[in-house]
């Protein structure tokens, strides 16, 4: 009895003492958690339409960014994450977008191209009529007081009006013969008519067709000049030429 006592004794001892070195042992640490995730890098893009434009005209600016807190365009400034502006520059411009993040930096471009508009077409040239040719180069024969034969100094006039309508064949014209306000209305109208008939033969003798030429009289009653001295009556004494239409 005494020896299976002591068993019991040894075997309790033996069980109390690997408790006790079971209690004194450390705990193992748990093991660290993992690290966060590095937070997401932005994303960004820009575009612009039309890519080419006229000076004056628009475009349109459009942009997307993500993962971005800060967000610029050079030449624009601050601006949402995501949106869109109209730009009219005077040169072409290319538009920097740099967006911002935790997760860094990111950037795009677009590029608007402006031209010059074509310079405006120059104004048409004024068509000249062969009325207008007509009158910047035809000039009256002028007479002497009662006369009705060509002066000498009138034959330069007449050798020019000859050669300008030799050189424009589809111009007719009517040569009309005109007196200063002395003398009878009859007188006159006989003498304006001689006027005419001489500046005609005269221009029929340079080679101009008698068919291209009318001949009328109006005397004293269309003056060009109405008053009563010498400078204004020579200027009534003529075989004056009008375009015929």
């Amino acid at each position: 009895m005494k020896q299976s006592s002591m068993k019991w004794v040894v075997l309790i001892f033996a069980l109390s003492a690997l408790l006790m070195l079971g209690a004194c042992k450390k705990k193992a640490a748990p093991p660290p958690p993992p690290p966060p995730p590095p937070p997401p890098a932005p994303t960004a893009s820009i575009s612009v339409a039309p890519a080419t434009i006229q000076a004056g005209q628009s475009g349109t600016l459009t942009w997307q960014t993500s993962n971005a807190t800060d967000v610029s365009i050079d030449g624009v400034g601050a601006v949402q994450p995501n949106g869109s502006q109209s730009v009219s520059p005077t040169d072409s411009t290319t538009y920097h977008l740099t967006a911002k993040g935790a997760g860094g930096t990111q950037e795009a471009t677009a590029r608007l191209t402006v031209t010059q508009p074509p310079p405006p077409p120059p104004p048409p040239t004024p068509t000249v009529t062969d009325e207008d040719l007509f009158s910047q180069n035809i000039k009256d024969v002028y007479f002497d007081y009662d006369k009705s034969d060509i002066r000498g100094d009138q034959q330069s006039s007449v050798q020019a009006d000859s050669q300008f309508l030799a050189q424009h064949t589809n111009i007719n014209i009517t040569i009309e013969g005109h007196c200063d306000e002395r003398g009878s209305t009859d007188y006159n109208l006989a003498l304006g008519d001689q006027r005419a008939s001489a500046v005609k033969s005269a221009l029929v003798a340079a080679g101009v067709n008698a068919s291209r030429i009318k001949t009328i009289s109006y005397g004293k009653e269309k003056p060009f000049c109405s008053e009563s001295n010498e400078a204004c009556w020579q200027q009534n004494r003529r075989g004056h030429f009008v375009y015929q239409k």
